[in-house]
């Protein structure tokens, strides 16, 4: 399965599980096993430590703590469909945590924008104190 030109992950290491989905389907749900859970061992794949993590975050608690990655999906009443389904969720977790995210560059507020918080907060202060009550002493 190639996920894009630098990531691709072997068939043989997708392993496709059935098993009965709850919800809507009548009698056809006690009967027929449509909803599709797909397993991926992560180990094989070699993959670099910062996807790993960036993986790791995306994914949640998809991905065991032996490195297993796991996604059901019971969307459709149709096995077939639930298959694609979790296949091009695999694809979407895939795609995601290879996007490298923007460095956050640090920047200082301006003197402009000091100067205007200290005058609202100034002018806050007034305001506050016009409205205690005065006592004569």
């Amino acid at each position: 399965m190639k996920i894009n030109k630098n990531i691709s992950i072997d068939d043989s290491l997708i392993l496709f599980e059935t098993f009965r989905a709850s919800g809507p389907g009548g009698q056809n749900v006690n009967k027929v096993e449509t909803a599709v859970r797909l397993r991926l061992d992560l180990k094989p794949l070699k993959l670099s430590e910062d996807f790993f993590k960036r993986l790791k975050r995306t994914a949640g608690n998809k991905i065991t703590n032996d490195g297993e990655l796991i996604i059901a999906a019971r969307r459709y009443r149709n096995q077939e469909k639930n298959k694609t389904d979790a296949l091009e969720r695999l694809k979407a977790l895939f795609i995601k945590a290879a996007e490298k995210p923007k460095r956050r560059v640090k920047t200082k507020p301006t003197q402009a924008a000091k100067e205007k918080r200290l005058s609202q907060k100034k002018r806050r202060g007034e305001v506050k104190l016009s409205r205690r009550k005065k006592f004569d002493s």
